[in-house]
C-alpha cells in the first residue's frame, strides 16, 4: 500500500489501454530520456525545465484497478475555498477580443484558478481520489512530500510507438443535459475545427494520416467534442520533436502559434495565477514506448494551500458569460469526481 503524501516522492501515468506504471523516488534528473528503461517527462507550460525526465528508483507496473488498490484511500478534503473574482478575468477576456480583433489571435486560452485551504495536508486524499478514476479519463500524478499534483484528463497529447502515432483534437464544452443542442451549436463546432485542423496541418506532411468524425465524449456532468487521429510516420521522430511540434496545442494554446502570441498567452496565464504545469506535457518514457497526456482537470497543493485552475478557448463569437460558466463548470467536475467539499 502506498501512502501518498509520505517523504517518498511518487509519479504515475494510466494508459489508454488500461496499464498503469508508477514510480517511486528518489528521482534522476536528465535532459533527455534512458536508453530503455522508464522515466517521466515533467515539464512546464512553456517548455522550460532543463531536466525535464525524472527517471525513478523503481517502478511497478500495473492496472488501473490496481492502482487504486495501491494508494492508500482516506477521507475526502474539507477545504475553505476563496470567493471567485471574475473582475481580473474580464479584464483579460476584453484584451484578448482586442488582440481577435485586430488579426493577432484567431484563438486563446486564458485560465483561471480557484484557490482554497484545506484543514490538513490534502495530498493524500488527492492522490487517492484521482487513482480511482476510469476511462475515458486517464489519471496522472506526482507528489512529494508537502506538494504536488494529480488529474484525470481526458486529453491525450500523443502515444508514439513503432512508427505509429496517436492523438486527438478534444475542444468544446457543455453541460450533459444541453448534448443536444450542444451538437448543432456553430461556435462550439467551430472552436473544435479550429483545433483539428491545426493538429492535422502540423501532422500531415509526416506521413499517411487518418482523422476519424467528430464525435461527443461524454464525461457525465460535462461533454466535449472529440476527433481522434492516427499517424503512420515515415521517418522515426523523437518524443522531445513531437513535444515541441504538438505543445501547445491550439485547445490549450494560442492560435496561430508564434513567439508573440505565446509570450502573450504566457503573461495572462501568471496574471491569473495558473500554475506552471497546468495545461503541460506529462508524459511517461516506458522502453520504447512514449505516451503524453495534456495536464488539465487536476488540483495542484502546496501545504494545505489548494489550487483548482481551468482554461477556455476565446474566439471571435465568444462572450463574457457563457466562458466564465464553462470555467465554473471544468472546477466543478473536478470537485466532483474527487468529492472535494
Amino acid at each position: 500500500m502506498i501512502m501518498a503524501g509520505t517523504a517518498e516522492s511518487l509519479a504515475w501515468l494510466a494508459r489508454r489501454d488500461g496499464s498503469v506504471v508508477i514510480g517511486h523516488g528518489p528521482f534522476e534528473e536528465s535532459a533527455g530520456p534512458p536508453t530503455g528503461g522508464v522515466a517521466f517527462h515533467l515539464q512546464d507550460f512553456a517548455l522550460q525545465e532543463r531536466l525535464p525526465w525524472k527517471i525513478p528508483d523503481r517502478i511497478e507496473r500495473t492496472s488501473v484497478a490496481g492502482l487504486a488498490a495501491r494508494i492508500a484511500d482516506v477521507s475526502r478534503v474539507h477545504a475553505h475555498w476563496q470567493p471567485m473574482d471574475a473582475a481580473p478575468f474580464a479584464v483579460v477576456f476584453q484584451e484578448i477580443m482586442s488582440s481577435i480583433h485586430s488579426g493577432v489571435f484567431e484563438k486563446t486560452v486564458p485560465v483561471v484558478t480557484e484557490t482554497g485551504i484545506a484543514s490538513q495536508n490534502p495530498g493524500p486524499a488527492v492522490l487517492a481520489a484521482m487513482s480511482r478514476q476510469r476511462m475515458p479519463l486517464q489519471s496522472y500524478g506526482w507528489a512529494g512530500e508537502n506538494s504536488g499534483f494529480a488529474g484525470a484528463t481526458p486529453e491525450l497529447l500523443f502515444s508514439l510507438h513503432d512508427g505509429q502515432l496517436e492523438t486527438m483534437a478534444l475542444a468544446g464544452t457543455a453541460r450533459s443535459e444541453d448534448r443536444d443542442v450542444f451538437a448543432v451549436d456553430e461556435k462550439e463546432i467551430r472552436e473544435h475545427e479550429y483545433v483539428a485542423q491545426t493538429l492535422v496541418s502540423k501532422l500531415l506532411h509526416l506521413g499517411r494520416l487518418e482523422r476519424r468524425s467528430r464525435e461527443i465524449l461524454d464525461l457525465g456532468p460535462i461533454v466535449h467534442f472529440l476527433t481522434l487521429i492516427h499517424l503512420d510516420l515515415v521517418a522515426p521522430m523523437s518524443p522531445e520533436d513531437l513535444l515541441q511540434r504538438l505543445h501547445p496545442t491550439p485547445a490549450l494554446g494560442p492560435l496561430p502559434r508564434t513567439d508573440v502570441t505565446l509570450d502573450k498567452l504566457l503573461e495572462w496565464r501568471a496574471r491569473l495565477g495558473c500554475p506552471a504545469h497546468f495545461g503541460a506535457p506529462f508524459g511517461l518514457w516506458d522502453g520504447d514506448r512514449f505516451d503524453a497526456v495534456v495536464a488539465i482537470r487536476g488540483v495542484w497543493w502546496q501545504g494545505t494551500r489548494l489550487s483548482i485552475p481551468a482554461g477556455c478557448g476565446i474566439i471571435e463569437a465568444s462572450r463574457l458569460v457563457n466562458e466564465w460558466r464553462e470555467l465554473r463548470l471544468k472546477r466543478e467536475a473536478v470537485k466532483r469526481f474527487l468529492n472535494l467539499d
